[in-house]
């Protein structure tokens, strides 16, 4: 019955609409860093990665969603440096060190995006491989030790963004059936495009660079989070969305300069 009420309740599909707009914004992030992890994998393998990634962000979210109580508990400090900048425009500190759950995971998590993405740009840079990432002709007992690393850096990365996503659902509304429908149909739509994404990324290695180099940045963003300065996300995915547009005419211009040389 209450079922029924909600699917009569137009600012309920308000709220669904605006709550699946905002996990498709957040879920980005995790697409990108499931797409680069993915292709370091043997080809055979980058699909099932990225199938079980995802199918992991999904069983992360809903298990949190369960949670839902223990969640909302996650923003109250547990601990206090005594450190905090000075008050900004509308009193409050501009940066403060009075740690909740929620700050020290995505302290955590900014911490190992950095130190994950700043490693692949220097594996991407470095001519001479270090041997750590697996040959895509490296033997089976290699391949499946890093078919398992690579789920294990995935699971890590998904629990922070899922935390993320949860606190928002639960800023946008208190029915935990809209909740759990944003949050099926966002997934289900990352399946839908991560194929896609990883491909489009390996046949253009420019955008593996620019995929790292956002990663490094949503690494900032989640550490600057964590100690309390936030950052309005509407500028990070501005930011993200001209260099992607910038990026996608140099391809365009690249390919076009290809054809002529190869009609001549």
């Amino acid at each position: 019955m209450h079922l029924l009420t909600l699917l009569a309740d137009p600012s309920a599909w308000a709220a669904l609409v605006t709550l699946v707009l905002l996990e498709i914004v957040l879920g980005i992030d995790n697409l990108i860093f499931i797409a680069i992890l993915s292709n370091k994998l043997p080809a055979h393998q980058q699909a099932r990665a990225r199938r079980i990634g995802l199918l992991l962000a999904l069983g992360l979210r809903l298990g949190l969603l369960t949670l839902i109580g223990w969640i909302v508990t996650l923003t109250t400090p547990l601990i206090d440096l005594g450190i905090a900048g000075s008050a900004g425009e509308h009193g409050e500190p501009l940066f403060e060190t009075a740690l909740s759950g929620r700050d020290l995971i995505l302290i955590v998590g900014g911490m190992f995006l950095l130190w994950k993405a700043t490693k692949e740009i220097h594996d991407t840079i470095d001519p001479e491989p270090s041997g750590e990432l697996l040959d895509h002709k490296g033997h089976t007992a290699v391949a499946a030790a890093h078919f398992g690393t690579t789920i294990v850096q995935i699971i890590a990365l998904d629990l922070v963004f899922s935390i993320d996503s949860i606190l928002t659902a639960v800023g946008m509304t208190d029915e935990i059936a809209i909740m759990i429908t944003a949050v099926v149909f966002t997934v289900g739509l990352m399946m839908i495009a991560a194929d896609p994404l990883a491909k489009f990324i390996e046949h253009n290695p420019t955008l593996v660079m620019l995929a790292l180099a956002f990663l490094m940045m949503i690494g900032l963003v989640l550490l600057a989070d964590g100690f309390g300065v936030h950052i309005p996300k509407g500028y990070i995915y501005a930011a993200m969305g001209f260099s992607v547009f910038v990026e996608l005419l140099n391809i365009i211009g690249r390919n076009r300069r290809t054809r002529r040389k190869s009609a001549a």
